[in-house]
């Protein structure tokens, strides 16, 4: 299994990106996916999740109207469009497995990650 990230930078408040996590090593259109970020300091704090399909999507409170999870079976690819940034969303975002359906805070193989800055 690998999952790698892409997509990060630095970006001014009020700024958007989009970021990306290219699937192998397993069916990926089988499996529920996550984003989670890690911000300095702190613990694992889950962002957003979509079922295998695509068609259900979940989202923590922190990015409701600004973040929004999207897949590409096809591509085996997962994105994390976000908007509005904060400079407390500032955190190393990675995409993650999760290895039930409709689990959401529970992922088995996890990338590297893609550092988000968000700063004036």
């Amino acid at each position: 299994v690998q999952l790698v990230e892409s997509g990060g930078g630095m970006v001014q408040p009020g700024g958007s990106l989009r970021l990306s996590c290219v699937a192998s090593g397993f069916t990926f259109s089988d499996y529920d996916m996550s984003w989670l970020r890690q911000a300095p300091g702190k613990g694992a704090e889950w962002v957003s999740t979509i079922n295998r399909g695509g068609g259900r999507t979940s989202l923590a409170r922190s990015g409701e109207g600004r973040f929004t999870i999207l897949r590409d079976n096809a591509k085996n690819t997962l994105y994390l469009e976000m908007s509005s940034l904060k400079p407390e969303d500032t955190a190393l975002y990675f995409c993650a497995r999760v290895p039930q359906p409709g689990r959401l805070y529970v992922y088995d193989f996890r990338g590297q990650g893609t550092q988000v800055t968000v700063s004036s």
